[in-house]
């Protein structure tokens, strides 16, 4: 009986330990002198993290890289005839390269994400990121912050968003 007893405490116990850490795991990101870094845990949306970020921290503009371990990633190739992505998905990848950049778009975070993912045979895939999850274990993401608003806009006739510098009168 106290054996019983003892093994439900300590299941307490581990339960009660486990449920802290994870509590302690829910901050995703420090600020650092040149921008943020952040740790996503498995089951994150890297894109939505990174809006969130983007959003809280009032970031004008910004570039980003990384890596970790993906349960999904989704690339496209973007089909220039018919003006849309070809996505591909890929399960249970390394991410050996994720870089990209924030910008805004209609008050919104607007992000342009490429990686390169490697599978169990180091097969290499790479690309337009269209969706990133973070499988087992972490991603690492360092973003540097710019100084100034940055936005993006479709031009036609590719149908792109495009990230948007400052004019250049007289530059032509």
């Amino acid at each position: 009986m106290l054996k019983a007893i003892g093994m439900l405490l300590l299941g307490g116990l581990l339960i009660k330990s486990a449920s802290a850490q994870s509590d302690t795991c829910k901050q995703r990101y420090v600020k650092t002198p040149t921008g943020y870094l952040m740790v996503l845990r498995e089951g994150d949306n890297v894109f939505a993290e990174i809006e969130k970020l983007a959003v809280r921290e009032k970031v004008p503009a910004a570039s980003f890289f990384g890596l970790g371990f993906a349960g999904s990633a989704i690339f496209g190739f973007y089909d220039f005839n018919k003006k849309k992505f070809n996505p591909k998905e890929f399960k249970r990848v390394e991410m050996g390269s994720l870089t990209g950049s924030i910008a805004w778009s209609e008050g919104r975070p607007s992000l342009h994400m490429h990686g390169v993912a490697t599978d169990e045979k180091f097969q290499a895939f790479g690309g337009h990121l269209l969706s990133l999850a973070v499988g087992t274990g972490s991603m690492e993401i360092t973003v540097m912050v710019h100084d100034q608003k940055r936005e993006r806009k479709v031009e036609q006739p590719l149908n792109a968003n495009v990230l948007q510098l400052p004019s250049c009168e007289g530059a032509r």
